[in-house]
């Protein structure tokens, strides 16, 4: 173990960890208060300093390609999941937006109480059956409102150069809401690893795909196609 990586990830973690409890503790206070699209804007600034503050303790920085390709129409993003960094940067660029999560996350003290107030479909992973339904119930109806749908669909936080199984959940909302999927790939987990508390500098690429349209497609198709782009385009990193 670097013995300076681990000494600047203590220091991250003592700027991350006041940071996240007081957004989530004032954005539940102002979720009484404010309506949700500036809640969710105020809630993830939490978000830019955690991503600010991780450039700066830990030397981690980040470079963007296709941020023109962001849809004015909400959309369905269907992102590599590596680590904790993409649900901060993609919760705060891809607003207004709802991440599908497991409901567990939600229980996690202060920072569970915020993410809650960012209007997430929060799913039951061991009911499958019943978090497809509830993904595409809430998921239209929140894309019918102009909202942004998130789907990590590999479920879990995946090490770096590895591959999980892609659901089809994301697709199957996107053909049955009329809504094109914007595909996303990056290497976050080279910098901050899966499951691993030290976090290593270095540069986050993150590629942004353009928008596919879902019109007349199947979920399988569809969803091996965004599979085939991602980690094409991860391993041109």
């Amino acid at each position: 173990m670097n013995v300076v990586s681990a000494l600047r990830t203590v220091l991250f973690y003592c700027g991350y960890v006041p940071t996240i409890i007081t957004f989530s503790v004032l954005g539940c206070t102002l979720g009484l208060l404010i309506p949700y699209r500036p809640r969710q804007t105020f809630i993830t600034t939490a978000n830019a300093f955690v991503l600010w503050w991780l450039k700066l303790s830990c030397d981690i920085t980040v470079r963007v390609k296709g941020l023109d390709n962001i849809p004015d129409q909400a959309f369905v993003a269907l992102s590599k999941h590596q680590s904790g960094w993409e649900t901060f940067y993609l919760q705060r660029t891809l607003r207004p937006v709802s991440t599908i999560l497991k409901k567990e996350l939600l229980k996690v003290p202060f920072f569970g109480w915020g993410l809650a107030m960012t209007r997430p479909i929060a799913i039951d992973r061991s009911n499958p059956k019943q978090a497809l339904r509830e993904v595409l119930s809430q998921g239209k109806q929140r894309l019918q409102e102009g909202n942004n749908i998130l789907v990590f669909p590999e479920g879990t936080r995946m090490n770096y150069g590895e591959i999980g199984n892609y659901s089809r959940s994301g697709a199957s909302l996107a053909i049955n809401s009329g809504a094109a999927i914007l595909p996303i790939a990056h290497n976050a987990g080279s910098c901050w690893p899966a499951h691993r508390f030290i976090k290593q500098p270095g540069t986050i690429h993150v590629v942004i795909g353009k928008p596919i349209d879902s019109t007349g497609r199947k979920s399988k198709e569809l969803t091996e196609e965004v599979k085939d782009w991602i980690e094409a385009t991860i391993a041109g990193l």
